[in-house]
Parts: C-alpha cells; sequence; structure tokens
C-alpha cells in the first residue's frame, strides 16, 4: 500500500504508512524496503529510522550508499559498496560510473573530418514532443521552428533509449511534428552503467551527424549532453553551443536540506557544468540572472548571449476576450478568475497561492482559483484546498494540451507565479508569465531577479514578497478591485512580449551567433 502511495504521488498518505510501520516494528528486510520508500517521499530523517532497525538484512549496504547519495555523499556512497558481496553489486558498479562521470569522465570519438553543409544545424535534446509536454520540450520546438522558418536545415536528437524509457514502448526511430524531425537513438541494448550509455549515445549521435553533416552542434543543459556534443563536433571539427537553461544542480538542492549545497555531489556538479560552460564555442542562457551566474563561472561574457523563453504561432495572434475564452472552457462569465499554468511542485509555491486565495475568498464570494498543470505536488495541494474550507471553488484541471492552456491564459482576470525564495528560482526565468503577458493579461509574480526580468512592476503587473500570502492576497485584491488597471497591465504585457521576446527574434540572434562561431572555428 506504501508503494501505491508513492505511485499515486500522495506523500501525505505514505508518510502516515511508514509512520505506522515503524510503530509496528517492521521486521529488517522491509525496514530495508521502506527505508528506500521514504528517501523516493524525500523523507531522509525516516528513512533512517528504519535503516536503524535493518541490522544483518539483505541490501542493506546498497540501501546506506543510496541514503548517503541522496545527501550528495558520492564517494562514501561507492565506498560502502566496495568489496560487498551481496545484492547491490552491480548498483555499486552503477555508483561508481556515475562518480567517474561527475569526476570528470568523457566520451572518446574518432576523428572524421567531413565537409559540413552550410545552415544546418543538429540539435542533441534530453526529451522532445510529442512524447513529453513539458516547458523545456515546448522550447526546443519552437526553436527548430523558428531557426528552419529562417531558411535552416534542421535535425533533432533524443538522448539515447528516450523515450522507451519513459514508457513510450512503441516509439519509432523518427517522429516529425510540425515540420520538424525528432530521430531517436534506440540501440537493441543499452550498457548497465552512466558512462557506458553515455558512450553509446556519443557513438549513435555521431553516426548521424556523419550522415546529416551539420555546420554546428546545439545542446542544453545538462552537462552529460554537453559531453556528448563536445565530443562529436570534436570529432567533426565544427562549433557547438551550450544552451543552459537551468540550473540543475539547485534543482536538486531544492528538494533536500540547505546543506545540500555544500556536497560532494553538488560541487562536483557544478564544477561539470562549469567545464562545459567554458568549453563552447557559444553559450546561450534564457536571461540576464543566468548569464551573471555564467559570467561567473568563468565563461567569458562575449561568448555568451540572451535567448529569453518568447512566444510564436496562435500567442501573436489577438488573444480572445475573457467571456469567450470561459465560454469554450465551461467556466462561469460573470465569476472572477485568478490562477496559474505550472508544473506542480514544491519551489512553484502554489501552497502559498490556496493560502492567499483563502484570505481573499470570505469577502470576494465570485472569485475562483484555477491551477493547470500536474506533477508531484497535486495530492498535497488538494488537501490544502480541502483543509482551507473553499475547495469548491479551487479547480485542478490536471496537464492540459498547449492550445488549451492558451485558452486558459485568456480566461483569467490575474495570472499569479508565486515562485518560492530558492537558488534556481532566482535565477530561471519560466515561459508561463510570457505567455500570460503575450495573453494580454496582468501578472502578480514573486518579487525574485529572474521573475523581474519578465514583470515590469507597475506597468505590466506587480511583484510581492515571496513566501507571504498575506502580501500575495493583498496584490491580487489591488487589481482585482480595479479592472482598467488589469486591462492597461495586460496590453502593456503584450506589447513587451511582442516587441522583446519573440521565437523568430532569438532564431535570428542564434544563426547571427552561429556564423561568428563558424567563421572563428574557420580562423583558427
Amino acid at each position: 500500500m506504501a508503494l501505491a502511495e508513492l505511485v499515486s504521488g500522495n506523500h501525505t498518505g505514505l508518510h502516515r504508512r511508514l509512520r505506522l510501520a515503524l510503530n509496528r516494528r517492521v521486521s529488517a528486510r522491509t525496514a530495508v524496503r521502506l527505508a528506500d520508500l521514504a528517501l523516493m517521499a524525500n523523507d531522509p530523517a525516516l528513512a533512517d529510522e528504519f535503516l536503524e532497525i535493518s541490522d544483518g538484512a539483505p541490501g542493506l549496504r546498497a540501501a546506506r550508499a543510496r541514503r548517503l547519495w541522496y545527501d550528495g555523499a558520492v564517494t562514501d556512497a561507492v565506498e560502502v559498496l566496495e568489496g560487498a558481496n551481496e545484492p547491490g553489486t552491480v548498483f555499486g558498479e552503477r555508483l561508481a560510473a556515475e562518480k567517474r562521470l561527475l569526476e570528470g569522465w568523457a566520451p572518446v570519438l574518432p576523428v572524421c573530418r567531413v565537409e559540413p553543409v552550410p545552415n544546418r544545424v543538429l540539435h542533441l535534446l534530453t526529451n522532445s514532443l510529442p512524447h513529453t509536454q513539458s516547458g523545456y520540450a515546448q522550447r526546443s520546438h519552437s526553436i527548430l521552428r523558428s531557426q528552419q522558418d529562417a531558411g535552416w536545415e534542421t535535425l533533432a536528437v533524443t538522448r539515447l533509449g528516450y523515450p522507451v524509457l519513459v514508457g513510450k514502448l512503441g516509439a519509432r526511430v523518427l517522429d516529425e511534428v510540425d515540420g520538424v524531425r525528432y530521430t531517436r537513438l534506440l540501440p537493441a541494448r543499452l550498457a548497465a552503467t552512466a558512462t557506458g550509455r553515455l558512450q553509446q549515445q556519443a557513438e549513435e549521435t555521431f553516426r548521424r551527424a556523419l550522415e546529416f553533416r551539420p555546420s554546428v552542434i546545439h545542446t542544453s543543459t545538462h552537462y552529460v549532453n554537453g559531453l556528448v556534443a563536445r565530443a562529436v563536433a570534436e570529432s567533426l571539427g565544427i562549433p557547438w553551443v551550450y544552451e543552459v537553461r537551468g540550473q540543475l544542480a539547485d534543482t536538486w538542492a531544492s528538494t533536500r536540506s540547505p546543506t545540500a549545497r555544500e556536497s560532494e555531489r553538488y560541487r562536483l556538479f557544478q564544477d561539470r557544468e562549469s567545464e562545459i560552460m567554458r568549453a563552447a564555442d557559444l553559450v546561450v542562457t534564457l536571461g540576464h540572472a543566468m548569464k551573471e551566474k555564467i559570467v561567473a563561472a568563468g565563461v567569458p561574457e562575449g561568448k555568451i548571449i540572451i535567448a529569453p523563453n518568447a512566444v510564436g504561432g496562435d500567442y501573436l495572434r489577438e488573444p480572445l476576450g475573457v467571456g469567450e475564452a470561459r465560454a469554450q472552457l465551461g467556466l462561469d462569465p460573470s465569476a472572477e478568475f485568478i490562477g496559474t499554468i505550472s508544473s506542480l511542485v514544491p519551489y512553484e509555491g502554489l501552497d502559498d497561492l490556496i493560502l492567499a486565495f483563502a484570505l481573499l475568498a470570505p469577502v470576494r464570494p465570485k472569485l475562483h482559483l484555477l491551477i493547470v498543470g500536474a506533477g508531484e505536488s497535486l495530492p498535497s495541494l488538494q488537501q490544502l484546498a480541502r483543509r482551507s474550507g473553499f475547495g469548491g471553488r479551487i479547480v485542478f484541471t490536471g496537464r492540459v494540451p498547449r492550445g488549451v492552456a492558451r485558452t486558459y491564459h485568456q480566461a483569467l482576470d490575474v495570472f499569479v507565479v508565486p515562485r518560492k525564495d530558492l537558488e534556481v528560482t532566482r535565477s530561471v526565468t519560466p515561459l508561463k508569465p510570457v505567455e500570460a503577458l503575450a495573453s494580454s493579461r496582468a501578472v502578480v509574480a514573486s518579487s525574485l531577479p529572474a521573475l523581474a526580468e519578465i514583470v515590469d512592476e507597475g506597468r505590466t503587473g506587480l511583484l510581492v514578497p515571496p513566501e507571504e500570502p498575506a502580501a500575495l492576497a493583498t496584490a491580487l485584491e489591488t487589481l482585482l478591485a480595479d479592472a482598467q488597471m488589469r486591462l492597461s497591465m495586460g496590453q502593456a504585457g503584450r506589447t513587451q512580449v511582442l516587441r522583446t521576446r519573440t521565437w523568430a527574434a532569438n532564431a535570428d540572434a542564434c544563426i547571427q551567433a552561429y556564423g561568428r562561431i563558424e567563421q572563428a572555428r574557420r580562423s583558427s
């Protein structure tokens, strides 16, 4: 039953069942399995309690290694399993390979110069449409389409084993979406370790590159993609681009205690990211806050360009009026709607949004909250909504198609981005508020550097202190009480986005930069 709670995302129920099991003093063998479940639920303290009663159980050393790895103690985790003659030996080999990867391992390819075809770019991606609908996949697709519109031929290659490894067992080797080709690397057998799989991926990507003959290779975070792109580009003698879309070490640390940022894993991960950024011919990133971190990592400022999250396609068309959008979604045209479209994860701060809504709901009886999206926080947010006393006015839609998401943008009176104050949220600029502004909707967001790059305080929206539901409620009340202010901010936001944040403009900037690095490579 505990496993069922984990699979369903009900971490509250999982913690309750684990605590009951601990109180019943389960067997050592069971305790080892439950320690692993506690780690998956991000409760290392509870995992420690289970490990304390697991003496002598099969697999205990592997469980202790997983516990150390969770904390980022890379060397200690590997050493726990060294010489282990028990289940977990294969796991120890995998951890040792992960350690080598973090410490500097890289794939090796033979030198094989071929004449590149001008205006061809190979993109190496972690995931993509149509199998993944994330912001990462949408950004990649928008970049590829805009580059094709600008006259470049593109080929997208996804990571080894994707999308079969995420459950798409009937996946084809080639998908085409809106004229964009996505090639899959699906060998009959995957290597057992991370280093083995990356060597496989480098070799498979190299074969695709020999056939396609790109003039530049473009990849994106995190560093394992950069390792493969660098190996292939150096073999072919062409330039390569590293696009920094996030700070994944900080994303990892955001789910752990503050000491995670002092861990061995965090340091090694950051070192590898910095190495890859410095090695690339060009670094692309999303905003000024991220650019500052890249410069701090030792990358020359002149080697960095900003290609912000942007809009194109339907978002360039005049948005629907609130009434028409709500009619399409079956929403009450006379009600008030605030909300967000987001991945439901802890750092998005949606618990603060529900608490702010609960402060407003008693005095605004027509107010409703829309939360569009899916993620690990859904069960806990639904429980918080029920406890608020206003659960009937809080709607969780789940994940919706991209076109429907655009309609939800247009159905809102105010779009909200209540992100927590963490290192990752201070530097990474999200896409959804940009789309909200393009939809002529005023935005209320946490006052964080990355969000302040998107929301022009007092002109296109309001910025509030993060993690303060009362301040968030006050800002929302200000906008809900003033329709003219909302309209003015929405119009200003759309004008600003169309002037500064379109995929076509990003494509032009990237293509110009491609030309510079190709020329520099030929001259070197």
